[in-house]
Protein backbone atom coordinates (compact mmCIF):
# COMPACT_ATOMS: atom_id res chain seq x y z
CA UNK A 1 0.00 0.00 0.00
CA UNK A 2 2.88 2.19 0.51
CA UNK A 3 1.05 4.61 3.03
CA UNK A 4 2.57 5.82 6.08
CA UNK A 5 0.44 5.84 9.11
CA UNK A 6 0.85 7.59 12.78
CA UNK A 7 1.23 5.98 15.69
CA UNK A 8 -1.66 7.14 16.79
CA UNK A 9 -3.88 5.97 13.83
CA UNK A 10 -2.49 2.54 13.98
CA UNK A 11 -2.70 2.53 17.93
CA UNK A 12 -6.46 3.28 16.86
CA UNK A 13 -6.57 0.08 14.84
CA UNK A 14 -5.23 -2.22 16.89
CA UNK A 15 -7.40 -1.57 20.15
CA UNK A 16 -10.45 -1.70 17.57
CA UNK A 17 -8.60 -5.60 16.25
CA UNK A 18 -7.76 -6.71 20.03
CA UNK A 19 -11.70 -5.31 21.43
CA UNK A 20 -13.62 -7.64 18.97
CA UNK A 21 -10.98 -10.60 19.43
CA UNK A 22 -11.15 -9.95 23.15
CA UNK A 23 -15.13 -9.53 23.37
CA UNK A 24 -15.55 -12.62 21.48
CA UNK A 25 -14.43 -14.78 23.54
CA UNK A 26 -15.43 -13.15 26.50
CA UNK A 27 -18.93 -13.56 25.85
CA UNK A 28 -18.06 -17.05 24.13
CA UNK A 29 -18.05 -17.97 27.82
CA UNK A 30 -21.17 -16.03 28.83
CA UNK A 31 -22.80 -18.12 26.06
CA UNK A 32 -21.03 -21.49 27.50
CA UNK A 33 -22.62 -20.14 31.33
CA UNK A 34 -25.95 -20.00 30.29
CA UNK A 35 -26.33 -15.85 30.00
CA UNK A 36 -26.24 -15.58 26.39
CA UNK A 37 -29.76 -17.53 24.91
CA UNK A 38 -29.70 -18.50 21.12
CA UNK A 39 -27.12 -19.01 18.64
CA UNK A 40 -23.71 -17.17 19.06
CA UNK A 41 -21.56 -16.47 15.36
CA UNK A 42 -18.31 -15.18 16.50
CA UNK A 43 -16.28 -13.02 14.12
CA UNK A 44 -12.81 -14.56 15.10
CA UNK A 45 -10.07 -14.49 12.41
CA UNK A 46 -12.36 -12.30 10.49
CA UNK A 47 -11.46 -8.81 12.69
CA UNK A 48 -9.59 -7.15 9.94
CA UNK A 49 -12.22 -6.43 7.44
CA UNK A 50 -14.63 -4.71 10.20
CA UNK A 51 -11.78 -2.98 11.73
CA UNK A 52 -10.21 -1.65 8.32
CA UNK A 53 -13.71 -0.77 6.78
CA UNK A 54 -15.00 1.30 9.68
CA UNK A 55 -11.77 3.36 10.08
CA UNK A 56 -12.42 4.25 6.12
CA UNK A 57 -15.88 5.68 7.03
CA UNK A 58 -16.69 8.87 7.79
CA UNK A 59 -19.08 9.59 11.05
CA UNK A 60 -22.30 10.20 8.64
CA UNK A 61 -21.65 6.89 6.65
CA UNK A 62 -23.57 3.41 7.14
CA UNK A 63 -22.75 0.13 7.53
CA UNK A 64 -25.39 -2.78 7.23
CA UNK A 65 -24.52 -5.93 9.15
CA UNK A 66 -25.01 -9.81 9.17
CA UNK A 67 -25.81 -12.56 11.56
CA UNK A 68 -21.95 -12.26 12.49
CA UNK A 69 -22.04 -8.99 13.41
CA UNK A 70 -20.23 -7.91 17.07
CA UNK A 71 -17.09 -6.64 14.88
CA UNK A 72 -18.85 -4.70 12.67
CA UNK A 73 -21.05 -3.09 15.82
CA UNK A 74 -18.11 -2.69 17.61
CA UNK A 75 -15.71 -1.22 15.02
CA UNK A 76 -18.43 1.44 13.97
CA UNK A 77 -18.22 2.40 17.33
CA UNK A 78 -21.10 1.08 19.23
CA UNK A 79 -21.34 0.69 23.27
CA UNK A 80 -19.74 -2.47 24.95
CA UNK A 81 -22.01 -2.34 28.02
CA UNK A 82 -25.05 -1.59 25.44
CA UNK A 83 -23.77 -5.01 22.96
CA UNK A 84 -23.36 -7.37 25.89
CA UNK A 85 -27.04 -6.25 27.55
CA UNK A 86 -28.43 -6.44 23.90
CA UNK A 87 -26.67 -9.82 23.85
CA UNK A 88 -27.85 -11.00 27.36
CA UNK A 89 -31.24 -9.83 26.63
CA UNK A 90 -31.26 -7.16 28.85
CA UNK A 91 -33.19 -3.45 28.87
CA UNK A 92 -30.73 -1.58 28.17
CA UNK A 93 -29.42 -3.18 25.18
CA UNK A 94 -29.28 -1.64 22.29
CA UNK A 95 -32.95 -3.25 20.94
CA UNK A 96 -34.13 -3.40 24.77
CA UNK A 97 -33.50 -7.29 24.48
CA UNK A 98 -34.93 -7.56 22.01
CA UNK A 99 -33.07 -8.47 19.12
CA UNK A 100 -30.07 -10.39 20.84
CA UNK A 101 -27.16 -11.68 19.46
CA UNK A 102 -28.18 -11.36 15.62
CA UNK A 103 -30.07 -8.22 15.15
CA UNK A 104 -28.18 -5.17 16.90
CA UNK A 105 -28.66 -2.13 15.24
CA UNK A 106 -27.86 1.32 16.19
CA UNK A 107 -29.40 3.67 13.29
CA UNK A 108 -28.42 7.27 14.96
CA UNK A 109 -24.79 5.54 14.96
CA UNK A 110 -25.41 4.93 11.16
CA UNK A 111 -25.50 1.28 11.97
CA UNK A 112 -28.64 0.19 10.22
CA UNK A 113 -28.85 -3.45 12.07
CA UNK A 114 -27.14 -6.85 12.05
CA UNK A 115 -29.42 -9.48 10.14
CA UNK A 116 -30.12 -13.36 10.92
CA UNK A 117 -31.36 -13.70 6.93
CA UNK A 118 -28.14 -14.79 4.84
CA UNK A 119 -28.19 -11.75 2.06
CA UNK A 120 -31.21 -9.83 3.13
CA UNK A 121 -28.71 -6.98 4.14
CA UNK A 122 -27.44 -6.23 0.85
CA UNK A 123 -30.69 -4.43 -0.61
CA UNK A 124 -31.12 -2.54 2.68
CA UNK A 125 -27.27 -1.03 2.35
CA UNK A 126 -28.29 -0.46 -1.49
CA UNK A 127 -31.11 1.55 -0.52
CA UNK A 128 -29.44 3.73 1.79
CA UNK A 129 -27.51 4.13 -0.57
CA UNK A 130 -30.63 5.42 -3.00
CA UNK A 131 -31.57 8.22 -0.01
CA UNK A 132 -28.10 9.24 -0.14
CA UNK A 133 -27.76 9.54 -3.42
CA UNK A 134 -30.93 11.43 -3.74
CA UNK A 135 -30.76 13.79 -0.75
CA UNK A 136 -27.43 14.23 -2.25
CA UNK A 137 -25.50 14.19 1.25
CA UNK A 138 -22.82 12.49 0.54
CA UNK A 139 -23.31 9.23 2.88
CA UNK A 140 -21.68 6.11 1.93
CA UNK A 141 -23.25 2.48 3.30
CA UNK A 142 -20.55 -0.31 3.43
CA UNK A 143 -22.46 -3.16 3.66
CA UNK A 144 -20.78 -6.55 5.30
CA UNK A 145 -21.85 -9.92 3.70
CA UNK A 146 -20.97 -13.04 3.62
CA UNK A 147 -19.74 -15.70 0.32
CA UNK A 148 -23.00 -18.06 1.46
CA UNK A 149 -24.87 -14.55 0.66
CA UNK A 150 -22.95 -13.86 -2.33
CA UNK A 151 -25.16 -17.06 -4.09
CA UNK A 152 -28.52 -15.21 -3.13
CA UNK A 153 -30.07 -13.30 -6.08
CA UNK A 154 -31.15 -10.66 -4.02
CA UNK A 155 -26.57 -9.89 -4.26
CA UNK A 156 -27.13 -9.94 -8.46
CA UNK A 157 -29.94 -7.97 -8.23
CA UNK A 158 -28.64 -5.29 -5.64
CA UNK A 159 -25.49 -4.79 -7.37
CA UNK A 160 -27.02 -4.35 -10.67
CA UNK A 161 -29.54 -1.84 -9.07
CA UNK A 162 -26.15 -0.15 -7.70
CA UNK A 163 -24.75 0.29 -10.87
CA UNK A 164 -26.72 1.53 -13.35
CA UNK A 165 -27.39 4.17 -10.80
CA UNK A 166 -24.19 4.65 -9.69
CA UNK A 167 -24.57 4.72 -6.16
CA UNK A 168 -22.66 5.38 -2.88
CA UNK A 169 -22.28 1.87 -1.96
CA UNK A 170 -19.24 -0.14 -0.67
CA UNK A 171 -20.05 -4.12 -1.45
CA UNK A 172 -17.61 -5.96 1.24
CA UNK A 173 -17.91 -9.45 0.77
CA UNK A 174 -16.57 -11.55 4.16
CA UNK A 175 -15.21 -14.45 2.23
CA UNK A 176 -14.60 -16.83 4.91
CA UNK A 177 -14.84 -19.96 2.35
CA UNK A 178 -17.91 -21.31 4.11
CA UNK A 179 -21.15 -21.25 3.97
CA UNK A 180 -22.14 -22.93 7.41
CA UNK A 181 -20.03 -26.31 6.38
CA UNK A 182 -20.16 -26.16 2.80
CA UNK A 183 -16.60 -24.72 0.91
CA UNK A 184 -16.99 -22.21 -1.43
CA UNK A 185 -15.12 -24.20 -3.88
CA UNK A 186 -17.98 -26.43 -4.17
CA UNK A 187 -20.95 -23.78 -5.13
CA UNK A 188 -18.49 -21.34 -7.15
CA UNK A 189 -16.58 -22.45 -10.41
CA UNK A 190 -13.73 -19.20 -9.61
CA UNK A 191 -13.29 -18.88 -5.93
CA UNK A 192 -12.26 -15.19 -6.89
CA UNK A 193 -15.90 -13.94 -6.10
CA UNK A 194 -14.96 -10.43 -7.18
CA UNK A 195 -14.79 -11.00 -10.50
CA UNK A 196 -18.94 -11.27 -10.24
CA UNK A 197 -19.15 -7.64 -10.19
CA UNK A 198 -17.19 -6.93 -13.33
CA UNK A 199 -19.78 -8.50 -15.58
CA UNK A 200 -21.87 -5.64 -14.29
CA UNK A 201 -19.57 -2.75 -14.82
CA UNK A 202 -18.95 -2.58 -10.91
CA UNK A 203 -15.13 -1.85 -9.69
CA UNK A 204 -13.96 -5.28 -7.84
CA UNK A 205 -11.45 -5.79 -5.99
CA UNK A 206 -10.09 -8.90 -4.06
CA UNK A 207 -8.08 -8.22 -1.20
CA UNK A 208 -6.21 -10.05 2.00
CA UNK A 209 -9.09 -9.98 4.49
CA UNK A 210 -5.90 -10.52 7.44
CA UNK A 211 -4.46 -7.57 6.63
CA UNK A 212 -5.86 -4.44 8.39
CA UNK A 213 -4.24 -1.54 6.76
CA UNK A 214 -4.88 -2.88 3.11
CA UNK A 215 -8.56 -2.89 3.82
CA UNK A 216 -8.08 0.65 5.71
CA UNK A 217 -6.38 1.76 2.44
CA UNK A 218 -8.31 0.50 -0.34
CA UNK A 219 -12.06 1.11 1.34
CA UNK A 220 -10.96 4.47 1.53
CA UNK A 221 -9.89 5.05 -1.97
CA UNK A 222 -13.46 3.13 -2.58
CA UNK A 223 -15.52 5.60 -0.49
CA UNK A 224 -13.87 8.70 -1.82
CA UNK A 225 -14.83 6.79 -5.81
CA UNK A 226 -18.42 6.49 -4.37
CA UNK A 227 -18.44 9.90 -2.96
CA UNK A 228 -17.92 11.33 -6.46
CA UNK A 229 -20.57 9.66 -8.14
CA UNK A 230 -18.40 6.34 -9.43
CA UNK A 231 -19.98 3.92 -7.03
CA UNK A 232 -20.62 1.46 -6.29
CA UNK A 233 -17.59 -0.65 -5.65
CA UNK A 234 -17.16 -4.65 -4.62
CA UNK A 235 -14.27 -5.44 -2.28
CA UNK A 236 -14.02 -9.33 -1.66
CA UNK A 237 -11.73 -10.31 1.74
CA UNK A 238 -10.44 -13.45 1.85
CA UNK A 239 -10.38 -14.52 5.58
CA UNK A 240 -10.76 -17.54 7.48
CA UNK A 241 -13.02 -18.41 10.38
CA UNK A 242 -10.79 -19.53 13.48
CA UNK A 243 -13.72 -21.97 14.38
CA UNK A 244 -17.39 -23.67 13.17
CA UNK A 245 -19.78 -21.63 12.27
CA UNK A 246 -20.78 -21.18 15.74
CA UNK A 247 -20.15 -21.75 19.18
CA UNK A 248 -21.81 -25.30 19.06
CA UNK A 249 -20.28 -25.98 15.68
CA UNK A 250 -16.56 -28.14 15.98
CA UNK A 251 -15.84 -27.38 12.68
CA UNK A 252 -14.33 -30.75 11.81
CA UNK A 253 -14.97 -29.92 8.41
CA UNK A 254 -12.46 -27.54 8.05
CA UNK A 255 -9.25 -28.81 6.96
CA UNK A 256 -6.48 -28.94 9.37
CA UNK A 257 -3.90 -27.33 7.12
CA UNK A 258 -5.50 -24.84 6.02
CA UNK A 259 -6.93 -23.74 9.67
CA UNK A 260 -3.45 -23.86 10.49
CA UNK A 261 -2.38 -21.55 7.13
CA UNK A 262 -4.89 -18.83 8.42
CA UNK A 263 -3.89 -19.38 12.11
CA UNK A 264 -0.31 -17.89 10.91
CA UNK A 265 -2.12 -15.02 9.52
CA UNK A 266 -4.18 -14.01 12.51
CA UNK A 267 -5.08 -10.21 11.35
CA UNK A 268 -4.95 -9.39 15.78
CA UNK A 269 -1.06 -10.53 15.38
CA UNK A 270 -0.67 -8.73 12.14
CA UNK A 271 -1.96 -5.42 13.58
CA UNK A 272 -0.10 -5.87 16.77
CA UNK A 273 2.72 -6.23 14.87
CA UNK A 274 2.63 -3.63 12.56
CA UNK A 275 2.09 -1.42 15.47
CA UNK A 276 5.40 -1.99 17.03
CA UNK A 277 7.18 -2.23 13.75
CA UNK A 278 5.33 0.80 11.64
CA UNK A 279 4.13 2.85 14.26
CA UNK A 280 7.35 2.28 16.89
CA UNK A 281 5.05 1.46 19.69
CA UNK A 282 6.97 -0.52 22.81
CA UNK A 283 5.62 -3.60 23.88
CA UNK A 284 4.33 -1.87 27.48
CA UNK A 285 2.53 0.32 25.55
CA UNK A 286 0.82 -2.55 23.50
CA UNK A 287 -0.01 -4.52 26.86
CA UNK A 288 -1.53 -0.84 28.05
CA UNK A 289 -3.77 -0.80 25.02
CA UNK A 290 -4.79 -4.70 26.08
CA UNK A 291 -5.35 -3.88 29.50
CA UNK A 292 -7.64 -1.19 28.90
CA UNK A 293 -9.87 -3.28 26.13
CA UNK A 294 -10.13 -5.99 29.03
CA UNK A 295 -10.75 -3.52 31.82
CA UNK A 296 -13.88 -2.26 29.61
CA UNK A 297 -15.33 -5.45 28.41
CA UNK A 298 -14.84 -6.71 32.10
CA UNK A 299 -17.01 -3.39 32.90
CA UNK A 300 -19.31 -4.07 30.07
CA UNK A 301 -20.06 -7.56 31.52
CA UNK A 302 -20.68 -6.35 35.00
CA UNK A 303 -22.63 -3.75 33.68
CA UNK A 304 -25.04 -6.30 31.63
CA UNK A 305 -25.16 -8.92 34.28
CA UNK A 306 -26.72 -6.50 36.76
CA UNK A 307 -29.05 -4.73 34.23
CA UNK A 308 -32.86 -5.35 34.58
CA UNK A 309 -34.44 -7.87 32.63
CA UNK A 310 -37.03 -6.32 29.95
CA UNK A 311 -40.68 -4.77 31.15
CA UNK A 312 -43.08 -7.56 29.95
CA UNK A 313 -46.04 -5.02 29.64
CA UNK A 314 -43.92 -2.31 27.91
CA UNK A 315 -43.18 -5.40 25.85
CA UNK A 316 -46.84 -6.66 25.23
CA UNK A 317 -47.78 -2.35 24.50
CA UNK A 318 -45.13 -2.19 21.99
CA UNK A 319 -46.99 -5.33 20.17
CA UNK A 320 -49.85 -4.24 20.61
CA UNK A 321 -48.74 -0.82 18.72
CA UNK A 322 -47.02 -2.57 15.68
CA UNK A 323 -50.51 -4.68 15.22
Amino acid sequence: MGLSHSKAFLSDLYRTLYTIRFFENRCIKLYRQGLIRGYFHPYLGEEAIATGVCAALGANDYIVSTHRGHGHCIARGADLRRMIAELLGKAPGYCAGRGGSMHIADVRGGNLGANGIVGAGIPLGVGAALASSIRGDGRVAAVFFSDGAANNGVFAEAMNLAAIWDLPVILVLENNHYAVSTPVEQVCRTCDMAERGKGYGVESLCLDGNDVLAMYERTREAAERCRAGRGPVLIEAKTYRHMGHHVNDPGTYMPKDRLEHYLARDPVKIGRRCLIEKGGASEAEVQGIETEVERAIEDAVEFAVAAPEPDLQAFLREVETCG
